[in-house]
């Protein structure tokens, strides 16, 4: 999951994390809201009757205290506006039939749901009822009570619980969308860094990075220019080694095929000769067909050997794209191995772009991949029909691709992790021009692939 996405998924369940603490704090302060008004209201009752206690004991000082209060004038329209909606006041002691003064709680908003209303009493409580005595310094005054409507309590707070969802949830979008914005604002230049990172992984080292106003973004282009450099300095003196290698390797090759050709060559050539001798002798006398008989099979022998030692005289020598280009030398391969035996399976090759101007390490490379993956598709495997294509990808990365494919069977995996001496040469020979090798399964057997870079 890229990290745009999954820092904005984290933002969405830190927003919706405030968002249900907000509801949550919501519920509660709107249901105990009611609370306050009760006491406010009783308050505010209070202190009116208390006023209106005082006004008729000094107006008729001949009644007695107790027959003051309460009169018909305290339940009047002032007295009512004093009363916050969902609140019920009694003044105590009550006269017969008199009912308590209540709120308006009509249109108070919606009605909640049924859930609502069952699960916010379980979880908040109940309300209580406030009871201010009318006049401190007169306790025969009387008392006030405030008693609070559950139902215009529940009504209060699922109304309230509206008014703020929607501001919340709007505030809650705006500050989403502007964070992830940023987020994405502020992450941009991460895009810059992977793309100097692939261009890495194919072998494009120099990368150059844009100055990035973050600070620890600045750091990481510094640390991937640094690591760019010192991987490009790795490779080349690597390179560099490998190709001195191959060299020592190639001059060792050819001394060995000097060595065998005046050697063995000579031998071989003095043993043919001695065995044709006897045979002839023997032929002349016709005394022993026996010996005759061996003379010849020393001939046969001494061919067989002289006819291996030309095939590892032509492995061991210069190759062929130093003297022919590699093209011909192409054709040449293909043509030597199909002459061998009318046996062999079926030989392919497709040879696309232009090769005329490959010449040197990229030329001598891709002839001995050529060479020794089609040894091995031939001697290790019982192909039926065995496909060399050589390609030159022109464009920004000019490379050359040398495929070699077979129907033979085989397991990719064992052979990629094998060790043996020619699929060694191979990886060496394309490192050392800074290339590539992989070897996958094909469609009945193996695909070789090699990637050799022409640009360096």
């Amino acid at each position: 999951m890229r990290l745009v996405l999954q820092l904005v998924a984290r933002l969405l369940l830190i927003v919706a994390l405030c968002l249900g603490a907000a509801t949550v704090w919501a519920t509660f302060d709107a249901y105990r809201s009611v609370d306050r008004a009760t006491a406010a209201s009783a308050q505010r009752v209070t202190q009116a009757l208390q006023a209106l206690y005082w006004h008729e004991f000094l107006l008729r000082s001949s009644r007695t205290r107790e027959q003051l209060l309460p009169v018909p004038e305290w339940r009047t329209l002032e007295t009512m506006k004093l009363i916050s909606p969902g609140v019920c006041v009694e003044f105590q002691p009550a006269i017969a039939f008199e009912k308590p003064l209540c709120g308006q709680s009509e249109g108070l908003g919606k009605p909640p749901p049924r859930w609502f209303a069952s699960i916010v009493p379980i979880f908040l409580g109940s309300h209580a009822e406030v009871v201010r005595p009318v006049s401190p310094r007169a306790a025969s005054a009387g008392t006030v009570v405030a008693t609070p409507d559950a139902a215009a309590a529940i009504s209060l707070a699922w109304e309230y619980i509206l008014n703020v969802i929607d501001v919340a949830l709007l505030m809650a979008a705006a500050i989403a969308l502007l964070a992830s914005l940023a987020i994405a604002h502020a992450l941009a230049p991460a895009r810059a860094i992977v793309t100097a990172l692939q261009r890495m992984a194919r072998g494009h080292y120099r990368s150059k990075l844009p100055k990035f106003r973050s600070m620890e973004l600045a750091m990481i282009g510094n640390a991937v220019g640094e690591l760019g450099g010192r991987l490009e300095e790795a490779t080349e003196q690597r390179a560099a080694l490998t190709r001195r290698l191959i060299e020592i390797r190639d001059d060792e090759r050819r001394a060995l095929a000097r060595e065998l050709h005046d050697e063995f060559g000579q031998n071989l050539s003095a043993i043919l000769a001695f065995a044709n001798t006897i045979e002839t002798a023997s032929a002349k006398d016709g005394k022993d067909d026996d010996i005759a008989q061996d003379a010849r099979m020393i001939s046969q022998a001494t061919h067989h050997l002289m006819a291996s030692l030309r095939d590892a005289l032509k492995r061991l020598r210069n190759p062929l794209p130093e003297e022919l280009g590699l093209e011909a030398s192409l054709v040449n391969l293909v043509d030597s191995w199909r002459s061998q035996s009318a046996a062999q399976p079926t030989i392919q090759l497709d040879l696309r772009g232009d090769l005329t101007d490959i010449s040197g390490p990229a030329a001598t490379t891709a002839y001995r991949v050529a060479q020794e993956c089609l040894t091995n598709a031939l001697r290790h495997s019982s192909a039926r029909e065995i496909s060399l294509r050589v390609e030159r990808c022109a464009g920004e990365d000019d490379a050359l691709l040398i495929r070699v494919e077979d129907d033979g069977g085989g397991d990719a995996e064992r052979v990629a992790q094998s060790a043996g001496f020619g699929l060694t040469g191979i990886r060496e020979r394309v490192a050392a021009v800074g290339g590539s090798l992989s070897i996958l399964p094909a469609r009945g057997g193996l695909s070789v692939a090699a990637t050799i870079p022409l640009a360096a």
